[in-house]
């Protein structure tokens, strides 16, 4: 089984700066792709940015230039570092990872959401 605990998320005024944090641990052979998804409520959960385990990114328009994501492949955690946030970001962000278990077994996880506020 593989869990994946995020951290980082908080209150933050306009314009101000999150890094969040989602670390893997459990029975781990291999990480591939690592994202991050954000919802509000009445809302359908949308992709932020994703990374495949050589590093090759994909951000969504709306957070281009302000959000940065990236991984740390010895430690099995992704971050997001965002930038000039707007109140429009406000929202639970959640992690997802794709991973292969110890006992060879492919399956996508969640972790359990850390919300962000953005205050105008």
């Amino acid at each position: 089984q593989v869990q994946l605990v995020e951290s980082g998320g908080g209150l933050v005024q306009a314009g101000g700066s999150l890094r969040l944090s989602c670390a893997a641990s459990g029975s781990i052979f291999s990480m591939n792709a690592m994202a991050w998804y954000r919802q509000t409520p009445g809302k359908q959960r949308e992709l932020v940015a994703d990374i495949s385990s050589g590093g090759s990114t994909n951000v969504r328009d709306s957070v281009k230039g302000r959000f940065t994501i990236s991984r740390d492949n010895a430690k099995n955690t992704v971050y997001l570092q965002m930038n000039s946030l707007k109140p429009e970001d406000t929202a639970v962000y959640y992690c997802k990872a794709e991973a292969i278990s110890n006992y060879g077994f492919r399956s996508v996880y969640w972790g359990q959401g850390t919300q962000v506020t953005v205050s105008s």
